[in-house]
């Protein structure tokens, strides 16, 4: 064959000259980009936001395996894998349960575009900016929308709702578990059993809380329930999780009008993911890569326990709320009961811009905290979002040196923007430990103690503390186990198959 092949090589070789200066016919108007001939370079950075999260070595380095065909019998069986991960996280027996090729906005598209026609009823709660995302998409539909409105911080009651459901009869409710751009947690009990009294279904966003909160989709009766990668999960963005009921699958099978989107029509999903016990078809082409580190993700919260990661989130938040109230904060959700454990909002307290506070700590330290989001924005004089991280073996960082690091480089912050240290208890060096000697307060003309703007009482400042690394690096142990031994730049000094890691043996500074 490669005879041949070279034989009708020679004899076309005139013809092939042509085509080639036809191809070349015309001058190239645009150089090669100068910053592609470079190698890429990007920063090592601690990601306290609201997502996306760092990654943990194993999800990195399913990142980087070799490609597969997206219809190999082989991507079947990790699709296949990733269905059953997101049933046990979900908490559900749903036949109907896949990946979005996309974020967890293309998922909320997903469940909005196959759910609803135009015409229909459309409750919507808009407590935050994802209910005023639904309420677009629905307008886009043509559905008729009706917005239940709350101010930043609000939740819906099973009172709020039931009176939108009697008034507006829809064939859908759209909730937010956990509202990212607020801190609220939604409380889901009662509120699906509710909605099928009225023959209507649920539609539940928990991109910013599974994995960090309790949620059982088929115990609490929610029809659609979508989720993201990049959160909790602390996968790559571009994937999205969702799941459907029997009512929410015999809705979209009894549609009169075809989905607005081909890309997202759920018949065709259900197919290419094996959820129709029909042959797959070629439909789109899945993103190979990242389904890969979708995998790995929900192995590790498979391998922790969801009770288990839940519990650990809780224990970091409630540790992370007592911090920041020893800096004298307000915590902007006031309800404990009501405040999401993956996303802490704080208020910025009068004075301070906190645009000015989040780039000090993004610049000078490498940490990202945010400000507010949507109707958020500017209606509680900004809030810091600061995500936890997530806090499981294996696939978490040391929250209590995450949470003082933290801690502390937004008290650097505050000072540096308003000239005045930021108080602490008096008597009591950063780590809470008795501090040796006096010193002196950074906005003040030198006194030993004094009044700065955060706290009503007067205070002792501590100048002395002890040494911070100069960027957050550091990795936990059991990660430095996977990767072999200890990372590069990492905060542990931990050989793999060491018994033990005491992180101050690296970094003095830090508390036992």
């Amino acid at each position: 064959m490669f005879r041949a092949l070279a034989r009708a090589s020679a004899a076309l070789g005139p013809q092939a000259a042509g085509w080639v200066r036809t191809m070349a016919s015309h001058q190239l108007l645009v150089a090669p980009p100068k910053a592609l001939l470079k190698p890429l370079s990007i920063p090592n950075r601690l990601l306290l936001g609201p997502g996306p999260s760092n990654l943990a070595p194993r999800v990195l380095a399913a990142g980087g395996l070799q490609m597969i065909g997206h219809m190999h019998k082989e991507m079947f069986q990790i699709m296949d894998e990733i269905k059953q991960g997101i049933q046990y996280v979900f908490q559900t027996e749903n036949a109907l349960t896949l990946a979005i090729s996309g974020s967890g906005h293309c998922a909320l598209e997903a469940a909005l575009f196959n759910i609803l026609e135009p015409g229909d009823s459309f409750l919507v709660g808009v407590n935050g900016v994802w209910g005023q995302r639904a309420a677009d998409i629905g307008e886009r539909i043509g559905a008729r929308v009706h917005p239940m409105i709350k101010d930043p911080g609000g939740h819906y009651t099973l009172q709020d709702v039931e009176e939108g459901l009697a008034q507006h009869k829809p064939v859908l409710l759209f909730l937010t578990q956990g509202e990212s751009s607020s801190g609220v947690l939604q409380p889901l009990d009662g509120y699906g059993a509710l909605c099928h009294r009225y023959k209507c279904l649920l539609l539940v966003d928990s991109v910013a809380s599974l994995g960090g909160t309790p949620i059982y989709m088929d115990q609490q009766g929610i029809d659609v329930l979508y989720s993201g990668s990049q959160k909790v999960l602390n996968s790559p963005p571009g994937t999205s999780l969702i799941s459907f009921s029997d009512k929410a699958k015999n809705k979209i099978y009894g549609r009169k009008t075809k989905p607005v989107s081909f890309y997202l029509d759920m018949k065709w999903l259900a197919n290419i993911w094996g959820c129709d016990d029909q042959p797959r078809i070629y439909h789109h082409t899945t993103p190979v890569i990242s389904l890969y580190s979708l995998r790995e993700s929900l192995a590790l919260i498979a391998e922790q326990g969801l009770e288990n990661s839940w519990r650990q989130h809780r224990e970091a938040t409630a540790y992370l709320h007592e911090r920041l109230r020893g800096l004298g904060l307000q915590l902007f959700v006031k309800d404990p009961a009501i405040r999401l454990p993956t996303v802490t909002t704080v208020t910025a307290p009068a004075g301070y811009n906190w645009r000015d506070i989040v780039n000090y700590v993004m610049d000078h330290f490498d940490i990202e905290i945010t400000g507010g989001l949507g109707p958020s924005v500017g209606k509680v004089r900004g809030q810091l979002l600061l995500g936890v991280a997530r806090a499981r073996a294996g696939h978490t960082f040391h929250r209590s040196y995450i949470h003082l690091h933290a801690e502390h480089r937004v008290r650097q912050a505050l000072a540096k923007v308003s000239g005045h240290q930021v108080p602490r208890t008096a008597g009591a060096s950063r780590w809470g430990h008795p501090a040796p000697n006096p010193g002196v307060c950074a906005g003040g003309s030198g006194q030993r103690g004094c009044s700065c703007p955060l706290s009503p009482q007067r205070v002792t400042m501590w100048a002395a503390a002890p040494p911070i690394p100069p960027r957050m690096s550091f990795l936990p142990c059991e990660w430095a186990d996977q990767a072999g031994g200890a990372m590069p730049g990492s905060g542990c000094g931990r050989r793999a198959g060491d018994s033990e890691c005491s992180l101050t043996d690296r970094h003095p500074g830090l508390p036992s």
